[in-house]
């Protein structure tokens, strides 16, 4: 079963603070396939930086990433390892 699994690195930029409440939910959601999360407060832009480490099928990562896309104010980016 896990050869089906990937490991995935979800970069994301938030610059509407309204928005951090929904992506947290999601983030729990998905908690189960996140092996790690750094997250990067830029005070003096009033953004902040978000980066996850998943391990999870394709079809599950990109769930997630086209939900934190959907929010306002918010960028995605997601980059797959080759293995």
């Amino acid at each position: 079963m896990d050869k089906d699994k990937r490991i995935a690195q979800i970069g994301i930029i938030v610059e509407d603070m309204d928005s951090v409440h929904k992506l947290n939910e999601f983030l729990h959601e998905y908690g189960e396939h996140i092996i790690g999360r750094m997250g990067i407060p830029f005070r003096e832009k009033n953004i902040s930086i978000i980066s996850i480490v998943l391990h999870a099928e394709q079809d599950v990562i990109s769930s997630l990433a086209g939900k934190l896309g959907m929010l306002k104010g918010v960028s995605v980016k997601t980059i797959y390892s080759k293995k």
